[in-house]
C-alpha cells in the first residue's frame, strides 16, 4: 500500500469537493425553487409541519387572518419607527440629543486627544439612550461591543466578492431558520460547515449568535425596568407602555412585542457607524478649511453670544452652520456607493431604457465636488432651496428611505454647532513644532470612515470652557 502524503490528501479532498460542487451545480436549476425563501406563515412543527394549523371549520376566515398576520411585517415595524421618529415626533428625544452632546463637550474638555473615540462614544451612547434608555459610560460597554461586532460582520458580508456565497437574503437571528445564501454559486449553501473552505458558514453562525444577543439583551433589560417602574423614557419603554395599555398578554400583544424588539434592534445597529463617519468628516473639513470654521464661529457669536451653547431651535437663525452640516454630508458621503436598488418595473432615464429587475445605484452631481464649500447652499445669507439638498440623497430615497434621518440630522447639527461654539479644531504639531498634515484618507468599506488622524482641540476661551462645565445631563423618565 502506498502511503498518502499531505499533498495527496489535499488533492483527494479537492476532488471530493469538486465532485460535490459539480453535482450540486448541475441540479441547481431544477432545485432553484427550493433555494428561494418560503413565504411567511405559521411556524412548522417537526415531522407534521403545519398539519395542526389547518382549521377544520371555516378555514377561509383563518386564511384571511393569516394574510393579515404574516403580510409584509416590515410595514408594521417601519410604521412603528416612523410614528416615533418622524419630523414632528422626533422632538420628544431632544433632551437625549442635548444631553449626549453636552457629555461629548465635557469629554473633549477633559481629554481632547481621542477625537474619533469620543465621536464613537457619542453615537453609540445616544442610540442606546434613545432606543433603550440605557446609559453607556464608555466604549468598553458590553452593549457597544455587541453592536460593533454585529456591524463588523455586516460590513464584511456586504462587500461583493468577499465570499463565493454572498448573502442576498439573510434571515434575522431571532427566527428559527437557516441563513440563506444566494449569489454567485447558490449550491454552496449545502456544503457542511466542517468542509474545507466553508469558512463562510462558520462566520455566518458566529454573526448570527452576536445578532441574536444584539436583539435580545438590551430589550430584556428595558422590559425588566418597565415592569419595575424605573425605565427612562425611550423608544422601547414608550412602545412597551402603549402595549401594556392595549394588547398586553394577548396573541396580538405578543406579535407587537416582537415588532418592538426587532425595530429597536434595527435602530440600535443602524446609526452608530454613520454618525461617527459624518463627525470625522466634519473634523477633517475644519482642518482643511479653517476659514469656514471661523465664519461659523462668528455667526454663532453674533446670534447666540460667545460662551453660550446652541439649541436645536436656533437652527433657522444659523444658516451658515446649517450649510456646513449639509456640506459635511455631501463632501465625503457616509456611504459613497449607496445601497443598490432593484427596479420592479421597466423605467426610462435620459432617453435610455432601464429593464425590469436591473440593479441601479443612485448618484448626485455638484459643481466642483471635491472642494468644501458651504456657500454652495447659500444665497443672500439664507439657505438656497434651489440647490439640491444632500439629505435628499444620502439617507436613501423611495420606500426604503432611512426612517431615522430626522433624528440623525438633529444630532449631527447640534453636535457640530456646539463644537464650533466652544472649541477650535486645528492641525496638530509635533515636538519640533512642525505641523502634522492629515492624510484625509478613508477606509474602503461600506461605511466610509476617516482613517486615524491627529488634530488639536482646544477651548475657544475660558468662558467657553465654563459654559461646558456648567452643563448638567438630565433624563425624562417614563411614567
Amino acid at each position: 500500500m502506498v502511503p498518502i502524503s499531505f499533498s495527496s490528501t489535499a488533492y483527494l479532498w479537492s476532488l471530493v469537493g469538486l465532485t460535490i460542487l459539480l453535482y450540486t451545480t448541475r441540479r441547481s436549476r431544477q432545485r432553484f425553487r427550493l433555494l428561494l425563501p418560503l413565504p411567511p406563515g405559521p411556524k412548522k412543527l417537526p415531522i407534521v409541519g403545519n398539519l395542526f394549523d389547518v382549521p377544520a371549520d371555516r378555514p377561509w376566515e383563518a386564511y384571511q387572518q393569516w394574510n393579515k398576520d404574516f403580510r409584509d411585517r416590515w410595514r408594521r415595524q417601519r410604521k412603528m419607527f416612523h410614528e416615533a421618529f418622524h419630523a414632528g415626533a422626533v422632538k420628544q428625544f431632544d433632551p437625549q440629543i442635548r444631553d449626549s452632546t453636552h457629555r461629548l463637550l465635557r469629554r473633549l474638555l477633559r481629554d481632547p486627544h481621542d477625537l474619533m473615540g469620543h465621536f464613537r462614544h457619542l453615537a453609540g451612547a445616544l442610540i442606546m439612550d434613545v432606543t433603550y434608555g440605557i446609559d453607556v459610560e464608555s466604549l468598553d460597554d458590553p452593549y457597544i461591543k455587541i453592536a460593533e461586532e454585529a456591524l463588523h460582520g455586516l460590513a464584511i458580508a456586504c462587500v461583493p466578492g468577499t465570499f463565493m456565497v454572498v448573502r442576498l437574503a439573510s434571515y434575522p437571528a431571532h427566527q428559527d431558520t437557516q441563513t440563506h445564501f444566494q449569489d454567485l454559486i447558490p449550491a454552496l449553501k449545502y456544503v457542511p460547515s466542517w468542509f474545507p473552505g466553508a469558512e463562510f458558514k462558520r462566520k455566518a453562525r458566529q454573526w448570527r449568535d452576536v445578532t441574536h444577543e444584539l436583539v435580545e439583551a438590551p430589550f430584556t433589560e428595558v422590559k425588566r425596568n418597565v415592569a419595575a417602574g424605573t425605565a427612562p423614557f425611550s423608544f422601547t419603554s414608550l412602545n412597551l407602555g402603549l402595549l401594556a395599555e392595549s394588547d398586553s398578554g394577548s396573541k396580538r400583544g405578543a406579535v407587537k412585542e416582537k415588532d418592538i424588539k426587532e425595530t429597536a434592534a434595527a435602530s440600535h445597529a443602524a446609526g452608530a457607524d454613520t454618525t461617527t463617519s459624518a463627525m470625522g468628516t466634519f473634523a477633517l473639513a475644519m482642518l482643511k478649511n479653517p476659514d469656514a470654521q471661523k465664519k461659523a464661529q462668528a455667526e454663532l457669536d453674533a446670534v447666540i453670544g460667545h460662551g453660550n451653547l446652541p439649541e436645536l431651535g436656533d437652527a433657522p437663525a444659523l444658516p451658515y452652520v446649517s450649510a456646513i452640516v449639509k456640506e459635511v454630508l455631501r463632501w465625503e458621503n457616509v456611504a459613497p456607493i449607496g445601497i443598490p436598488h432593484r427596479l420592479l418595473v421597466e423605467d426610462e432615464y435620459r432617453g435610455f431604457r432601464i429593464p425590469e429587475n436591473s440593479i441601479v445605484i443612485g448618484n448626485e452631481m455638484y459643481p466642483d465636488p471635491k472642494s468644501f464649500k458651504p456657500e454652495r447652499f447659500l444665497l443672500g445669507g439664507k439657505l438656497n432651496s434651489d440647490v439640491r439638498d444632500p439629505e435628499a440623497v444620502i439617507f436613501g430615497f423611495g420606500r426604503r428611505i432611512c426612517p431615522g434621518r430626522h433624528m440623525a440630522y438633529s444630532s449631527l447639527w447640534l453636535t457640530i454647532a456646539s463644537i464650533l461654539a466652544t472649541f477650535d479644531i486645528n492641525k496638530a504639531v509635533d515636538n519640533d513644532g512642525n505641523v502634522i498634515e492629515p492624510s484625509y484618507e478613508y477606509s474602503a468599506a461600506v461605511i466610509f470612515t476617516p482613517l486615524p488622524f491627529k488634530c488639536s482641540v482646544t477651548p475657544r476661551s475660558p468662558r467657553a470652557a465654563q459654559a461646558i462645565e456648567a452643563t448638567v445631563g438630565g433624563k425624562c423618565y417614563f411614567k
